[in-house]
């Protein structure tokens, strides 16, 4: 298991599209793959969950990736998040 902590650099946070993205970018990867912000803990892979956490540019989140390319999924969704 491998957990980064990270903030967003996205501009006006992540809305529809930028949610899309990152779903996009989580779903490439046979790892189990969470963000996590205070006590909410999402599926990366989950559009819906993502869209529920309302994450604005500048919070902090945490990347937890579980499973034979778990660094590399953490790399791409930090490379995505701060991108910007």
């Amino acid at each position: 298991m491998v957990s980064k902590s990270m903030t967003i650099n996205i501009p006006k946070g992540l809305e529809a599209r930028p949610v899309a993205l990152l779903v996009q970018v989580a779903s490439q990867y046979e790892s189990s793959i969470y963000v996590e912000i205070q006590e909410k803990k999402v599926n990366a892979k989950s559009i819906m969950g993502m869209m529920s956490l309302g994450l604005a540019e500048g919070e902090k989140i945490t990347i937890i990736a579980n499973g034979p390319d778990e660094n590399a999924a953490v790399d791409a969704i930090d490379k995505y998040i701060s991108k910007q």
